[in-house]
């Protein structure tokens, strides 16, 4: 701009800063913000380039969610240092925020692929794949433990990490391999949660990358000794040793009504021979 110290109309100033001019108004009643001038005979604001600034600042506030009390607060005593002060604290709850939505994105992003599959499974099909190393949350489980205190224990491990509802997380059981080989189908040892945030990696179940054996059981669990044993034979015919854990997970909860269509995901590590 040739002359900064020109005056500007309500609306040149709001169109410069692509806000409504009523906004303008209004912060001007409430005394957050004040105009350069006002014409004495008809009223009209007017506004010169170097509030700029102040504006911007207002707006940027205003953004973050800080409220016009907050912000009129901060007007009275403004310094560097208060500024400071405000832009630290929002910052830390901008990081916050963009946290959770990284999570929800991560727990969309898992229930999309849980649908491409649903679409493409063939329930019958026993596969190889290729997994990522992920961290888990888990609690220890036995055939005693009560569906109560199962639930009581998930409860509490998603408050310990700040979820703010249970489905923010990927959650399932795990087998050891070692009861599966033995037979005892129903001896399960945890339960898992993925927490969809990155955690440091102390005092959590890493579950490790590399080729899984997968495949899909249709129904309440009472049947699913018989999936099993066709990974056993599968595994067997392609030379594969069973490793560490299996890890069940339900994938099509939300769309279902009855446990006659509930689909349990299969995957469990392999080992070549």
């Amino acid at each position: 701009m040739e002359n900064k110290n020109k005056l500007l109309t309500i609306g040149q100033f709001a169109a410069l800063h692509g806000i409504n001019k009523k906004t303008l108004m209004w912060y001007d009643e409430i005394g957050l913000f004040k105009p350069a001038a006002v014409n004495p005979q008809n009223g009209y604001r007017y506004y010169n380039y170097h509030q700029s600034s102040i504006l911007e600042t207002i707006l940027l506030l205003r953004e973050l969610d800080v409220s016009i009390g907050e912000i009129q607060q901060f007007m009275k005593h403004r310094s560097a240092s208060s500024l400071a002060y405000l832009l630290e604290e929002k910052i830390t709850d901008l990081d916050r925020t963009i946290t959770h939505l990284k999570g929800v994105r991560k727990t969309l992003c898992n229930h999309q692929q849980n649908m491409h599959t649903l679409l493409t499974m063939d329930l019958s099909k026993i596969s190889i794949v290729k997994k990522e190393e992920r961290c888990l949350v888990t609690v220890d489980i036995n055939k005693n433990t009560s569906f109560e205190k199962e639930v009581e224990m998930i409860i509490a491990e998603t408050k310990k990490y700040q979820l703010r509802r249970l489905h923010d997380a990927s959650y399932g059981t795990m087998i050891s391999v070692d009861n599966l080989y033995q037979n005892n189908f129903d001896n399960y040892t945890k339960l898992f949660i993925e927490i969809p945030f990155p955690m440091k990696k102390t005092g959590l179940h890493i579950q490790p990358g590399g080729t899984y054996i997968r495949a899909f059981h249709k129904g309440d669990w009472s049947e699913i000794p018989i999936k099993y044993k066709k990974i056993f034979d599968f595994a067997l015919k392609n030379k594969l040793t069973l490793s560490g854990f299996s890890y069940e997970t339900g994938i099509n909860e939300n769309v279902i009504d009855k446990i006659e269509d509930y689909i349990t995901q299969i995957e469990i590590p392999v080992l070549t021979k």
